[in-house]
Parts: structure tokens; C-alpha cells; sequence
């Protein structure tokens, strides 16, 4: 009887002590939230090669499952001890996902980035040409609307006078400081670039030991939850594996595929800088709904410093690449994977870019998909429980739910009529009961 009321105090008092520590972290985040955001931001720093590892890992675990499938049975006959067999497998499907991976990153850029610097080049030699053409514009608007451009010297030159001092004390400064900083930029792109092959290090022991982690993850689920708790988190962190694994890598195809299109299209169509367009169009097609006119914006306008009437027919061409997307491509590839309707992808997208940016926009939607996904098994469990339908459909036509017997009562105007006045009796008892009191 001692060793029980014992055992209840220390359990007693280890849960205030929680309590207590919980309230202190919560008042510290609460109050502290810019020495917390500097924190998290120096820790996300130091562990970007293990954030680049568990994504390069993560991108290529289809590719790794599918070789080691196949490696598995190609070894059937060969290796007979089960072990050596697996092993083997892993470790060939491993060397094959990174090579493919590795493979295709290398002919990207060795495809794209001479194209690149050429369209780059070729757009910096021009800007004197465009200079050219933005003045024979003002000449042909100022013969046209004679006009409005006979206005007052003294206007003209109040006007040059303020791109002066804007030249000298806006621009030239920012410049200095552009060229100052331009050391710390080359340190972290090579900080970057580290930081990712220690990632392609780290990704090769997540793929090798992804099984194992597995593994613990669920033995601590299990030590410290019950079963069923266990299991439906377990059940959770799947469905979000399927939701979030099935966007990404569905989008990055997708997306691979609009680029060689608006490739092959531009060409087709003879536009001014076609690989860097195509590039620009292909990585914000990534952003879901918005990343098409992201990608179109800047590129309509590089086609029209060049040729008006081409930017025109680009902007045309893009229209009807997107709605191939939208229609066919994208469907096609990404089915339904976030069950998302259009109002929550763009909900998603814009609070995710306005907390985390670009990568808040990829990310957006997949991560409120899954937080959807929750909420909508959390109602349709408590429906069941209560013995109601889980449609949503039919609640858009349910005037009341009876509480003695769950019957639904449907929309109708005698029922709107007999549910409003007993609403108003209910009100009139309640007014009745205060005045008494």
C-alpha cells in the first residue's frame, strides 16, 4: 500500500515538474521568438549536410527499391545464403540510384549551363541594341503625342537631376556593396557546394540503412505507445510518405517534361533565348498553380526587348503549354496524389511561401495535404462512432441531425419553417428563464 501511494506521488510529481518546464520552453518561445529564430537558423546551418543527405536520400529511395528488386531476383539462383543475398542487392541498388542520380545532374548542367552562359552572353552583348530600340519607341511616342512631351526644360531637367542623385546616392552605394559582399557570396556557394557532397556521403548510409532506422522508429512507437495508438501513427507517417513522395517526385517529371516542350516549342517558333526561357519555365513549374506565370513573367519580357510580336506569340504559347499541363500532363502524372481542392492548393501555396519562401511554395502543398489529411480522418472517426455518413456532399443538404435518434432531417421549406420556429421557442424559454432569475 506504501510502495503504491509512493509510486502515485513520483508520478504526481514528475508531471508537474513536465508542466512546469513546458510553461518555462512555451513563455521562452513566446517572448524570445527572435533569439528562437536565430537558434533554429544556426542549428539548420549546421545540419544542412544532413538536410541535403536526408532529401538527396529521400528523391532517390524509388529508384534504390526498384534496383534492389531487381537485383534481388537476378541473384536468386546465384546467391544462395539469404543474407549475402540482401546485402548484395542493397548495395548494388544504392551504387545504382547515385549513379543514375549523379548522372542526371551532370547532364543537366552539361546541357544546359553552356546554352545558358550563351543566352546570358547573348543578352548582355544586345543591351546596347535594346537601348537602341527602347529610343526609337520614345521617338516614334514623341512624334506621336507631340504634346504631351512639349512640356517645360525645366521639368526635363528637374527630372534629370533626380536620376542623378538617385544614380549617385541610391545605385552606386548598392553597387559598392554588391562588390564588397561579392567574396562572401563565392564563400557560400562553396559552402553550398560542400555541404551537398557531404550530403551525397550522408544520403549513401540513410539508403544502406533506411530499413534499420525504420525499424527503431517503430520499436519506440510501440515501447512507448499502445498498439493501436502505435498503429495509427505508423498509418500516418505512410500516408504521408505516399502524399508527399508522390507529389515531389511526380512534379519534378512534370516539370522535366513542360522544360523539353517549351524547349522543342521555342525553338520551333524561333524565340530569343530558348534554353534560358525553358530553364526558367521548367524550375517554376515546380510551384504549383502560381509557377507558370512566376517562369512567364521575367521570360515575356527578355522576348520583348527583343521582338514585340514574338513576345505576344510566346505568351500564347505558354497559355497552351499550361492548360496541356493543367488538363493532361499533370493529371496524368500526379492523379490525385493531395486531394486537395483548388481553393486549399492556393491557401497552402501562399502561406507556405509567405513563411518559408520558395521552398515553402514546393512544399506548401503536400504539408497541408497531410495536415488536411488528419483532420479529415479525425471527423469521419468521430461520424462513425456516432453512426452518421461521412460524405460531405450530403451534409450541404441536412437541415438538422434529430439527437434522440441521429435521423437527418433534409433541407425542405416546411422543415426550415418548423426547425426556425422551434429555434425561436428555445430563444423566448431562455429570455423567460433570465428574467426570473
Amino acid at each position: 500500500m506504501f510502495k503504491e501511494e509512493y509510486k502515485k506521488s513520483i508520478i504526481w510529481g514528475i508531471t508537474v515538474f513536465l508542466v512546469v518546464v513546458a510553461s518555462v520552453i512555451f513563455f521562452f518561445f513566446i517572448f524570445r521568438l527572435t533569439e528562437f529564430g536565430k537558434l533554429m537558423g544556426k542549428i539548420m546551418t549546421i545540419l544542412q549536410p544532413i538536410i541535403y543527405g536526408l532529401v538527396i536520400a529521400y528523391l532517390l529511395t524509388p529508384i534504390a527499391n526498384f534496383w534492389n528488386r531487381t537485383f534481388y531476383q537476378a541473384l536468386d539462383k546465384k546467391v544462395t545464403i539469404e543474407k549475402y543475398r540482401k546485402g548484395i542487392a542493397k548495395g548494388l541498388s544504392v551504387t545504382m540510384a547515385l549513379l543514375i542520380g549523379l548522372a542526371i545532374i551532370v547532364g543537366l548542367l552539361g546541357l544546359v549551363i553552356p546554352k545558358l552562359a550563351e543566352s546570358i552572353g547573348g543578352m548582355i552583348t544586345s543591351i546596347p541594341g535594346y537601348m537602341e530600340t527602347i529610343q526609337s519607341w520614345i521617338g516614334i511616342l514623341e512624334n506621336k503625342y507631340s504634346d504631351v512631351f512639349a512640356l517645360p526644360d525645366d521639368i526635363y531637367s528637374e527630372v534629370f537631376t533626380h536620376l542623378q542623385q538617385w544614380l549617385s546616392t541610391d545605385l552606386l552605394p548598392f553597387m559598392n556593396v554588391l562588390l564588397s559582399n561579392l567574396t562572401t557570396i563565392v564563400i557560400n556557394v562553396f559552402n553550398h557546394l560542400l555541404n551537398f557532397i557531404i550530403g551525397i556521403i550522408v544520403s549513401i548510409y540513410v539508403l544502406n540503412s533506411k530499413e534499420r532506422f525504420a525499424g527503431q522508429g517503430k520499436k519506440i512507437l510501440y515501447a512507448i505507445f499502445k498498439p493501436n495508438i502505435a498503429n495509427g501513427v505508423i498509418t500516418v507517417i505512410r500516408q504521408s510518405n505516399k502524399i508527399f513522395g508522390g507529389f515531389i517526385s511526380g512534379k519534378l517529371l512534370d516539370s522535366l517534361i513542360i522544360g523539353i516542350l517549351c524547349y522543342i516549342g521555342l525553338s520551333f517558333l524561333h524565340m530569343p533565348y530558348t534554353i534560358l526561357v525553358s530553364v526558367i519555365v521548367g524550375v517554376t513549374n515546380v510551384i504549383p498553380f502560381f509557377g507558370p506565370y512566376i517562369g512567364a513573367i521575367p521570360s515575356a519580357f527578355l522576348i520583348l526587348l527583343v521582338n514585340p510580336q514574338k513576345c505576344i506569340i510566346f505568351i500564347i504559347f505558354i497559355l497552351a503549354l499550361q492548360q496541356l499541363d493543367g488538363n493532361i500532363i499533370g493529371p496524368k502524372i500526379l492523379g490525385d496524389s493531395t486531394g486537395l481542392s483548388a481553393f486549399w492548393v492556393v491557401f497552402s501555396i501562399l502561406l507556405g511561401g509567405g513563411l518559408f519562401g520558395f521552398i515553402g511554395m514546393i512544399i506548401g502543398v503536400p504539408t497541408f495535404a497531410v495536415i488536411y489529411y488528419l483532420i479529415k480522418t479525425g471527423v469521419e472517426s468521430r461520424l462513425r462512432k456516432k453512426v452518421l455518413p461521412v460524405e460531405t456532399l450530403i451534409y450541404s443538404d441536412i437541415n438538422y441531425i434529430s439527437e434522440e435518434d441521429n435521423q437527418i432531417i433534409y433541407l425542405e421549406k416546411k422543415d426550415i419553417k418548423k426547425k426556425s420556429r422551434k429555434i425561436r421557442m428555445l430563444i423566448e424559454k431562455k429570455k423567460d428563464k433570465n428574467s426570473d432569475v
